[in-house]
């Protein structure tokens, strides 16, 4: 469900306390010189408060009630009021400054996902952006996201985009707070990983919720987010505290082999790079290794090493029977073998893909679901 920002009335002026105590003096007939003599203040302070160079107190507007017979905390709100409305305004007058930075982000995309609310308004959309990141200027937003700890698997084709990657990562935090997790343990996660192999074969209807609570139960949150325009992210990791940690996919490419692979992929940086992560610098030599790791860690989880070099070296590998008995026999989806065969360049990228299950929308159609229980 999107939301919307509703019209509220926000004044370009700020009017001062220091104007109705005047418009009351006057209603009254009574002099600055006799307020001051009453409440046993200086007639500068007077003055100065009805000229906004001064501040209503809690103890001035005490007296002013023991004078003018008017509550304390009818002062004390028009004087609040008016520091918020000061405050608005030159907020107003910085976002303004800050309209350039929103082409850093596919605002129309992001508005109507729901992720921000939907307004033509520049200045709110600025406000509603920094609120999503959750900081208040846009240096902050970048010092914060170029320092970023996180590791994540990348498509090597299109050129990401800065902002893009951020927002969609900023919507995956949001959504993984969403998703009560115990405090991560390594040993417990291992064993849910074992367990979630066997959910490969199972239709996504059933394993999205299921892979979500096991993860969950080792104090790991998954979530899926649909990839935004010059993305091209596959999935992250990041730890959200040191005990919850989070698996972020996009279903980029959208067939179950590459699904399953970046999963595990996922899972790998978290047992074996634990909390050290690195962000986007996919091209430097110790981001390279982690890479790597994950790499051979989810290839040999899905499949045990030997038995994969036991069937590429046997004909079956190249019939879709074969690919199809391989798959029942080590219990996982044959789309699963197929990506692998391709990926190795024992078949062409254009073979057998009939045997992958496609899986765009489903994921998001059973996470908007999950998220309404």
């Amino acid at each position: 469900m999107t939301s919307t920002i509703h019209n509220e009335f926000h004044p370009n002026y700020a009017s001062p306390p220091g104007d109705t105590l005047a418009e009351t003096l006057e209603t009254i007939g009574m002099s600055q010189a006799e307020l001051a003599r009453r409440m046993d203040r200086p007639i500068k302070t007077i003055n100065e408060i009805i000229q906004a160079k001064a501040a209503i107190t809690a103890e001035t507007a005490l007296q002013l009630e023991q004078v003018l017979h008017i509550p304390a905390s009818f002062w004390l709100k028009l004087e609040q009021h008016y520091r918020e409305t000061l405050a608005r305004l030159a907020e107003e007058q910085r976002f303004e400054s800050h309209i350039e930075w929103l082409k850093e982000f596919p605002m129309q995309e992001m508005m109507s996902r729901g992720w921000l609310p939907l307004c033509n308004n520049k200045i709110e959309q600025v406000s509603a952006t920094l609120k999503f990141f959750g900081v208040a200027s846009p240096d902050a937003w970048r010092t914060i996201w170029e320092s970023k700890i996180v590791a994540y698997r990348k498509s090597t084709t299109p050129k990401s985009n800065f902002g893009a990657v951020t927002a969609w990562l900023r919507q995956g935090e949001v959504e993984a707070q969403k998703i009560e997790c115990v405090p991560y343990n390594a040993d417990t996660f291992r064993e849910v990983l074992r367990h979630i192999r066997t959910l490969t074969v199972k239709p996504v209807s059933f394993f999205c919720g299921k892979l979500v609570r096991l993860c969950a139960s080792a104090g790991v949150a998954v979530v899926f987010v649909p990839e935004l325009p010059k993305n091209g992210i596959f999935g992250a990791t990041q730890w959200l505290t040191p005990t919850k940690a989070l698996i972020q996919l996009s279903l980029h490419y959208k067939t179950e082999d590459h699904l399953w692979f970046t999963f595990f992929h996922e899972a790998g940086h978290i047992l074996l790079h634990g909390k050290r992560q690195v962000f986007l610098e996919i091209d430097q030599k110790d981001t390279q290794e982690a890479e790597e790791d994950a790499n051979r860690f989810s290839a040999n989880i899905l499949i045990d090493p030997t038995q994969w070099q036991q069937f590429v070296t046997c004909d079956p590998c190249r019939s879709k029977e074969g690919i199809k008995e391989f798959a029942h026999k080590i219990g996982i989806a044959p789309g699963i073998v197929v990506g692998r065969l391709q990926h190795e360049k024992h078949l062409p990228f254009d073979h057998y893909n009939e045997l992958k299950n496609l899986l765009e929308w489903k994921i998001e159609e059973q996470r908007s679901r999950n998220e309404d229980r």
